[in-house]
């Protein structure tokens, strides 16, 4: 008789739900009795992992680039890294030494991440009009027509393991299959 009256082990089942405003709530009761849906945990092949939209690598803008490669050094994974860079046509000998490479960016203190523009030109097209591109301020040449030039590269500002000595690291952008990639 004592045994029936013996607290019987509760299997507690934790809930992911989301509400319709996004937020998401763990609970133990019904994704109903908090007003919003079950809603399973995303699987590493899942389009969406780390609460980032995951493409294996693609970045379709220059900002989606810098933002990863940001994300990657900040978070010290040189495989992030890795998976921005063009790798098309390289060797075995050259992926090993370029992978080393990636792997000491990948692990330096990070200061920031910029594009780097061509150089402002300015010219004279064939109705004798000037043509400005670059960083020339438009106001500074009236009548000429402003070319947007998109970035060459991408600068990687670091500091070395004391901290304190800088280091900078220029990565060439590649675009392909409608992605932009970083080269070395």
């Amino acid at each position: 008789m004592a045994i029936l009256l013996w607290p019987q082990r509760g299997d507690a089942q934790i809930r992911r739900c989301t509400r319709p405003d996004g937020e998401v709530v763990f609970t133990d009761r019904d994704c109903a009795d908090v007003g919003g849906t079950d809603r399973p945990q995303p699987s590493v092949h899942s389009p969406t992992y780390g609460g980032k939209p995951w493409a294996r690598g693609c970045s379709r803008s220059l900002r989606a680039l810098v933002n990863e490669v940001t994300a990657a050094i900040e978070s010290r994974d040189v495989n992030r890294l890795a998976g921005v860079y063009n790798w098309t046509g390289m060797s075995s000998r050259s992926g090993y030494a370029v992978l080393g490479r990636l792997d000491l960016i990948a692990n330096r203190p990070l200061v920031g991440v910029s594009a780097v523009l061509p150089a402002p030109q300015l010219s004279v097209d064939a109705d004798g009009a000037m043509v400005v591109s670059g960083a020339v301020r438009a106001e500074d040449y009236p009548g000429a027509k402003i070319v947007k030039r998109t970035p060459v590269a991408l600068r990687v500002d670091q500091t070395l393991s004391n901290g304190s000595t800088p280091t900078r690291t220029t990565f060439g952008l590649r675009q392909h299959m409608g992605c932009w990639w970083i080269v070395l």
